[in-house]
């Protein structure tokens, strides 16, 4: 409870910054942040005074044990009905939104509904304030990504086990997803990947029903969510003999993985961290084979600010957590991405995930 309290007066901080005299929250990650209700089709509405959680009748007893702090509104009707009635009782002038979350369909019943109540509200877009200060997690949230990055491990470790002669991918991402679950995780965070031979070098492939193919690279993208809060781990293998060409590129993704693990910290940019890594990968000539960033922020979602990209001004701090994900793709040939949730703790990148990753012959 002083935990969310502590996030309500910094997001009051956020709004008054922003010259804002309430804020209409509809992101259900941000919900789930700012008040602990887990349920479906809620809004918030935050004033520098008073806290409403609005649901309908599904989710009335549910708000009131999950968000005893918020004052619950009982709603039977569309947003564009109850929230001018609510916005009046409260003399609000100037009301933020996510714009980013909320339609175009909803902002224009909304405005229509004001102007028709005479509510002279002036609808402000804003950034996402919440997922501002979710950015920086706290030791529960970074040990409940830990417990979700060690279910990943564990999956990695039981990986000899789960590939059976003649299984598909389709076969393998779902065993990796029961091993998961069976060990304390929470729906998969995204739908698991696992892509073989040339099907590997389309970053987020989908799996197929076709054979994991004995002698090619072998992609496996899986997360798991503890609490809520997932990680993302990729590792990538062969089955067989070391091959010389899946040896080469393997040993170059590696090296940038961990020159950016060696040499990301505190106070840089997004754009300075995905620099470490592709400046391996493009003077081992193989810039054009790596078009995605190094990577994302992961917590309540596990793609979520800050980003590590060649355009990311993020300034990285301290308590963030967020994926290193280098890869190369060879189309007709396969992909090689190796990636690990980490967390930025006294300066330094501390590893969540601590998955084998020096020796990916299995």
């Amino acid at each position: 409870m002083k935990q969310l309290n502590t996030r309500l007066a910094l997001l009051r901080k956020l709004m008054a910054k922003n010259e804002l005299d309430s804020l209409l929250v509809s992101k259900p990650e941000n919900i789930f942040y700012l008040s602990g209700f887990t349920g479906g089709e809620a809004h918030l509405l935050i004033t520098q005074a008073q806290s409403f959680i609005a649901v309908d009748f599904r989710y009335y007893e549910q708000a009131e044990n999950e968000s005893p702090e918020y004052t619950l509104c009982k709603v039977t009707n569309g947003m564009s009905r109850w929230l001018p009635e609510l916005l009046s009782s409260e003399h609000i002038r100037r009301l933020g939104f996510e714009s980013f979350y909320i339609t175009f369909e909803e902002y224009s019943k909304l405005k229509t509904a004001l102007s028709e109540g005479g509510l002279d509200i002036l609808l402000t877009e804003t950034a996402d304030l919440a997922g501002k200060l979710r950015q920086i997690k706290s030791k529960e949230e970074i040990d409940d990504i830990k417990q979700a990055a060690a279910i990943g491990d564990a999956a990695f470790f039981a990986l000899p086990s789960l590939l059976k002669p003649g299984i598909t991918e389709q076969q393998l991402a779902w065993e990796l997803e029961k091993f998961m679950r069976n060990r304390g995780s929470q729906s998969m965070p995204f739908e698991v990947i696992a892509a073989t031979g040339a099907n590997s070098a389309l970053p987020h492939a989908r799996t197929r029903p076709a054979a994991v193919v004995y002698g090619q690279p072998l992609l496996m993208d899986y997360g798991a969510k503890v609490n809520w809060y997932a990680s993302d781990m990729t590792r990538t293998v062969l089955q067989g003999k070391a091959d010389s060409q899946f040896k080469k590129i393997y040993d170059i993704v590696l090296a940038a993985q961990q020159k950016a693990i060696d040499q990301i910290t505190s106070g840089m940019t997004g754009q300075e961290a995905d620099a470490i890594a592709r400046e391996v990968i493009e003077k081992a000539g193989y810039g054009a084979n790596f078009g995605h960033s190094l990577g994302h922020g992961a917590g309540l979602e596990v793609h979520e600010a800050p980003r590590l990209s060649p355009r990311s001004t993020d300034i990285l701090e301290n308590g963030m957590v967020f994926s290193i994900e280098p890869g190369i793709y060879l189309p007709g040939w396969g992909g090689i991405r190796i990636e690990d949730t980490c967390t930025l703790k006294n300066g330094k990148i501390e590893l969540l995930s601590k998955s084998d990753k020096q020796n990916p012959y299995i």
